[in-house]
């Protein structure tokens, strides 16, 4: 699925946090929006019916361009805040139903008929544990909830954040100024198409075909890495050599499909302390998210990044 597609790039180290660039090494064929282009231009994601259903929202998409959903984009509004379980692709002129997670669990009240687009997208740890919630069956509609509502209830009480509805995008808020304070670091590079993001020897590894899509998550992408960093600062950094081993480990791991939520083929992944999902079209790579599952050498020591990596 990933051989020849992606190069790692040269990281970037500040206060034990390492992000490497990802670059594509094929020209993508498959065109897209991602979710904050195409809100501006009609595309709507909403509640099933006036009643609602927790685990499942109605995308749609009038436009003549498809619309890539990314796993663990933020959705903010309607009767309570949801994450994507799934990175999903909408046909132009379609409806689909999608799958998502709610991450704030206190509210059930209407705030707006659309949802809109959250600035941020849910940290590695949360997503690591939905995915591996969802491993067996991605699409199950409520399987991941009890492990989300679980991830974010324990990062408000580990971080002490009172949120009157229990909600996710209040721990960013909580956080903002540290954010923006690391954000500066880690700049997007031009043609970057993804993103490995190192803590120790928990990581994170998301990609997309297009770099101009890319460029128009990776500021979300960003904060959710980041967000986890903020409990862990100045630790000691992921080896060069550690990052290398895991993008080989996700392109060896092994690989099931399924029919998605869209159009193409859910791809998972499982593997040596991996486990990760995709999405394919036609046989092109459009998305993978990859973790460092529980058992996946957590425990073993880390060493300082190579000298050729570069340090903000």
């Amino acid at each position: 699925m990933i051989e020849g597609t992606i190069q790692l790039g040269e990281p970037v180290e500040h206060r034990g946090i390492v992000v490497a660039p990802l670059f594509p090494r094929t020209t993508p064929r498959a065109a897209y929006l991602t979710l904050a282009e195409a809100i501006p231009l009609g595309f709507r994601i909403t509640e099933v019916d006036a009643a609602g259903s927790v685990p499942e929202l109605v995308a749609t998409n009038p436009l003549e361009t498809s619309v890539l959903l990314y796993d663990g984009e933020e959705l903010l509004g309607a009767k309570q805040n949801r994450i994507l379980n799934v990175t999903v692709l909408l046909a132009p002129a379609s409806e689909t139903r999608i799958p998502v997670s709610c991450v704030e669990e206190g509210r059930w009240s209407a705030r707006s008929v659309d949802f809109d687009a959250a600035p941020h997208a849910a940290p590695p740890e949360l997503r690591r544990r939905k995915n591996e919630r969802l491993s067996a069956e991605p699409l199950a509609r409520g399987a991941a909830q009890s492990v989300v509502w679980d991830a974010v209830r324990e990062r408000a009480g580990r971080q002490g954040v009172h949120s009157p509805t229990g909600a996710q995008a209040d721990l960013f808020g909580a956080r903002e100024g540290d954010l923006a304070e690391l954000r500066t670091a880690f700049p997007a590079l031009a043609g970057q198409s993804g993103a490995l993001f190192a803590l120790g020897n928990r990581l994170c590894l998301d990609y997309v075909s297009r770099p101009d899509g890319f460029a128009r998550l990776y500021g979300k992408l960003l904060d959710g890495y980041l967000l986890d960093a903020t409990e862990r600062l100045d630790g000691e950094p992921a080896a060069g050599d550690r990052l290398q081993a895991f993008v080989a480990a996700t392109r060896s791991a092994e690989r099931s499909r399924r029919p998605s939520a869209g159009l193409g083929e859910d791809v998972r992944l499982r593997g040596d302390g991996i486990v990760g999902s995709g999405l394919e079209l036609d046989r092109e790579l459009l998305q993978l998210c990859a973790f460092s599952s529980d058992g996946a050498g957590d425990g073993a020591r880390t060493r300082i990044l190579r000298p050729s990596r570069r340090r903000s």
